[in-house]
């Protein structure tokens, strides 16, 4: 089986999805301009996609006070420096530095302009 796609219930699901299309180089393949607010975004690859919704029926998670080790969107990134200053430049915050794993990958944690965890991974080897 292959993963379709994970969901998280967000605050602003339209323009959130504008800013990771722009911000993100993510591609929205479906969408709803009626409760629940559908957003479907598809990565470069078209392998991944992330849905954001606004469902009243549910509670939206307080992204900004959660731990980013609860829940993070991960992107991997060739340039991670470079794609860090940006995504800052665009409104996201940073939380904390550059990382090192001790398997030689290059981590970077940082939010959302909603607070949503986001993080950059550069990888010494490729996970697949």
């Amino acid at each position: 089986m292959n993963i379709e796609h994970v969901a998280l219930n967000h605050p602003e699901p339209a323009k959130a999805a504008q800013w990771y299309v722009e911000h993100l180089d993510m591609e929205i393949v479906r969408s709803s301009d009626q409760s629940p607010f559908i957003h479907f975004l598809a990565d470069t690859a078209k392998t991944g996609l992330i849905e954001l919704y606004n469902n009243p029926d549910a509670e939206v998670p307080d992204y900004p006070s959660q731990s980013s080790l609860i829940v993070h969107i991960a992107f991997s990134a060739d340039d991670l420096e470079g794609t860090r200053a940006r995504l800052i430049g665009a409104g996201a915050t940073a939380e904390g530095g550059i990382t090192k794993t001790p398997a030689g990958d290059q981590l970077a944690m940082l939010r959302d302009p909603w607070g949503v965890p986001l993080q950059l991974a550069k990888r010494a080897k490729p996970m697949v």
